[in-house]
């Protein structure tokens, strides 16, 4: 039987609106960046519906945080400032992704030098 997702006991967007700390009730807390948060959007837009479909979004590094909106007891919605707000991220998808930001960043980095993008300027392979 696996452990249950831990459950987030706060949810405070930075002034800036560039960052979003969740803290949950396992004691860990994580500062998420506004643009990690939108290049792993968990939204159909941006993963696709296989890992064939993921796409790439370059040109997020200044993208801000607009709105932070509950979807029921499981997760939130997130509007961004460039319009995109049909991820829902779960409770288990956001402390995932703080667990493994360092990690999640590398690779979104090293995937932009791949297929020729920039975090500077829009665009989407």
């Amino acid at each position: 039987m696996s452990e249950p997702t831990p459950w987030p006991v706060e949810i405070r967007l930075a002034k800036d609106k560039r960052s979003l700390s969740i803290a949950f009730d396992d004691g860990k807390t994580f500062s998420l960046s506004a643009e990690l948060l939108r290049v792993t959007s968990p939204s159909a837009e941006v993963q696709g519906h296989s890992e064939a479909e993921r796409k790439t979004v370059g040109g997020k590094r200044n993208v801000a945080i607009l709105s932070v909106d509950p979807v029921g007891n499981y997760a939130v919605r997130i509007g961004f400032d460039d319009m995109h707000s049909t991820g829902i991220y779960s409770w288990a998808f956001l402390y995932d992704l703080g667990a493994n930001a360092d990690l999640r960043l590398q690779s979104y980095l090293d995937d932009l030098a791949a297929k020729g993008l920039d975090r500077d300027k829009p665009g989407i392979r």
